[in-house]
């Protein structure tokens, strides 16, 4: 089983903050301004665009500004200055290209950062045949995402700072890495922390073995946390059979999670390849915001 190994750096830089000026991404962008202040971090608010074919007509000498530019400086300087407090210092930050390559490229030149952004959702066959930007960023980013779905209440003092966090793990080296965060999320905002494992039904050959299955996964995960760490996280550990995203979504209904930390990697049963992943599922449907650690 992979071993948790150093903490990451937390002093973070910037907090990217990918808007399409969607509902759901004003509830990101709460989430944004909040990490913002507790981090003392800058707040990058951004938005991806490609120009239309009238707009690259006016603007092909590079001599005159589209109205379609024009339009997107004025939302988005707008949307930082609602953002901006004493405290935080909120950066429009208009980027002309796909948001999978520009919004991912703006982090990499701010690190060390977290991209926070909404997403819609979507319906199947939306996400199967064009896909989630917000979930094309996800793939594409080698940073910790923040993910703000449809079902997530708007932000307040109740909901952050987080108070319990869900760690939910496969025993993979990208779940390793995601308990770190976990375990650092915790300290940083003084929440408790669960750690859940589920054993899916295909998984389990004889069913009278379940129970001895069940206590090896209860010792595997108890070792997940650093003894240290147990002092102030008051970690609990759990085993459910059955799917992933049912599983998961009832412990977060059930224990009022106010986070979930999730680790992807492309052949995990948490994996990120395909367009409708599992992962992007528990995203779209989970009643609080999800942290995505890439291995």
């Amino acid at each position: 089983m992979p071993v948790i190994g150093d903490r990451p750096e937390l002093n973070l830089k910037t907090i990217v903050y990918a808007t399409d000026f969607s509902l759901c991404s004003q509830n990101a962008g709460l989430y944004a301004a909040r990490f913002a202040s507790c981090f003392s971090a800058t707040l990058l608010v951004t938005h991806a665009f490609v120009l239309s074919q009238a707009a690259s007509e006016v603007e092909i000498n590079q001599v005159l500004v589209s109205q379609q530019r024009k339009d997107l400086n004025s939302l988005l300087s707008t949307k930082a200055a609602l953002l901006a407090t004493d405290s935080i210092e909120a950066i429009a930050t208009l980027l002309e290209g796909d948001p999978k390559d520009v919004i991912p490229a703006l982090a990499d030149s701010n690190a060390p950062t977290i991209i926070v952004l909404g997403t819609h959702g979507g319906g199947r066959l939306e996400r199967g045949i064009i896909g989630s930007v917000a979930e094309k960023i996800l793939r594409s980013s080698q940073w910790p995402t923040l993910t703000v779905g449809p079902q997530v209440k708007p932000v307040s003092s109740q909901t952050f700072p987080f108070a319990r966090i869900l760690f939910a793990t496969d025993f993979t080296v990208a779940a390793a890495k995601a308990a770190i965060y976990a375990v650092t999320f915790a300290e940083v905002f003084g929440a408790k922390i669960d750690v859940l494992n589920v054993i899916q039904d295909d998984g389990i050959e004889h069913p009278d073995r379940l129970s001895n299955l069940q206590n090896r996964y209860f010792s595997a995960l108890d070792g997940l946390v650093p003894q240290q760490a147990k002092e102030f996280c008051d970690s609990r550990t759990y085993v459910a059979v059955g799917r992933a995203h049912d599983q998961i979504l009832e412990h977060i209904r059930e224990r009022s999670i106010d986070l979930l930390v999730l680790g992807i990697r492309k052949t995990s049963h948490l994996s990120m390849e395909m367009r409708t992943s599992g992962a992007f599922r528990i995203i779209a449907d989970a009643a609080c915001p999800v942290l995505t650690i890439r291995s």
